[in-house]
Formats: C-alpha cells, sequence, structure tokens
C-alpha cells in the first residue's frame, strides 16, 4: 500500500519553526521577554496544577486529605455497613452504579475503583479527558486505562457521588472498589469474617450487604 505524507504536516512544521524563531527574538526585548517569561511561568504552574488536580482523585491519601480541605467533589454518606467474608476468602458486595445493580469485590490494596468495560457502559459512566495517560500497574504488567467518574454509587446504606474510577479491557470482567472509596470513610475494618464500613456522619443504623 503506498504511503503519502500529509501536505499540511511540513507547512505546520515550517510554522512552528517560525513561531520559536520569534518567541526567541521576543525573550532577549528587555520588557516584552520579562512579561512573555512570566506569563509563561504562570502558564506552565497553571498546567502543572491542572495535572496535579487530576490526579488528585486517583490517590487515596491525596484524595482524603482534598476531602478534608473540602476540595474534593467526591463524597461517601450514608450508614454503616456490614459485609461478609464470602467462601473464597474474599468481600464482594452488591452495589448499584448509576442504578445499575453489579456485584463488586472490596480491596484494599487497589488503589483505585475499576470497573469493567462491560459494567461502564451500561451503567453510562462518564469519561473523563485527561492531560496525561492512565497507566495502571497490574500483576500482568502496565496497562493503559481510561478514567471516568461514576455519579452515584449505593453499597447498602452508603451512597458515594461523583467517585472516580478506571476501566480497560486489560483489566477483566471484575469490578473492584479500591482505596479511592475507602479512604473517604470514616473507618473500615475486619472483624472475625466481616468487613465493617463506617461512613463519615453516620446515622446510627446498620445494614447488611454482600
Amino acid at each position: 500500500m503506498p504511503i503519502a505524507l500529509n501536505p499540511e504536516w511540513p507547512q505546520l512544521a515550517l510554522y512552528a519553526i517560525g513561531a520559536a524563531f520569534v518567541l526567541m527574538l521576543l525573550f532577549r526585548l528587555p520588557y516584552v521577554g520579562r512579561a512573555l517569561r512570566a506569563l509563561f511561568s504562570l502558564a506552565m504552574l497553571a498546567l502543572c496544577l491542572l495535572m496535579v488536580a487530576q490526579y488528585v482523585p486517583f490517590d487515596p491519601t491525596l484524595s482524603s486529605l482534598a476531602n478534608r480541605a473540602g476540595f474534593s467533589g467526591q463524597q461517601v454518606a450514608g450508614e454503616e455497613v456490614r459485609i461478609r467474608m464470602a467462601r473464597d476468602g474474599h468481600f464482594w458486595v452488591n452495589a448499584r452504579i448509576n442504578g445499575v445493580e453489579r456485584r463488586l469485590l472490596v480491596d484494599s490494596g487497589a488503589t483505585i475503583t475499576a470497573l469493567s468495560q462491560a459494567t461502564v457502559a451500561q451503567a453510562g459512566v462518564k469519561r473523563d479527558a485527561t492531560l496525561v495517560p492512565v497507566i495502571l500497574q497490574t500483576a500482568n504488567g502496565a496497562v493503559r486505562a481510561q478514567a471516568g467518574t461514576v455519579e452515584r454509587l449505593e453499597l447498602g446504606g452508603i451512597v458515594a457521588r461523583d467517585l472516580k474510577v478506571v476501566t480497560s479491557p486489560n483489566l477483566g470482567q471484575v469490578n473492584v472498589l479500591g482505596m479511592n472509596f475507602l479512604s473517604q470513610l470514616a473507618s473500615w475494618r475486619v472483624e472475625g469474617r466481616t468487613l465493617i464500613l463506617t461512613p463519615k456522619p453516620t446515622t446510627g443504623a446498620t445494614n447488611d450487604a454482600g
């Protein structure tokens, strides 16, 4: 198959070289260069802050700090939930993701909540635009993933809003509830064969899930 070069690319390359040359000349001017350098520094700072802001929801520690400071969009509230250990030794829970019922594995070893692509499609999970690609480290190596936001996740008496999630065809069909959810709780602990999830604003009632 013949390969043709898009004729617009050479023109764009010339424009880029010309723009870089003009900027270099402007930077040499005393006042104009100083102003441009200041604007460039502010633009780089804004870009870095935006990248950090996009990363915060995926890091349990930073997400918890942002939530305490009132900067986090993720919210987890409701009543205490107790989850009994399954026969396989794991804690599974039935939850509703944007109204769609799904079974999730509660995994404190997972940094971020991960949903299968089928769940994302059926629950209508919104895909997020990110400046940098989301790369996950799994048992099978690095995996490129797509970020998204669950508007509402109901787990027994607990409701999470605007929960950040990731999805990738390489993650399989298992839905995993990770630390970015657990870190939003007042506490979570295992007593015997029961996992106890306690949200921050407790109302006194207890629900069983799983």
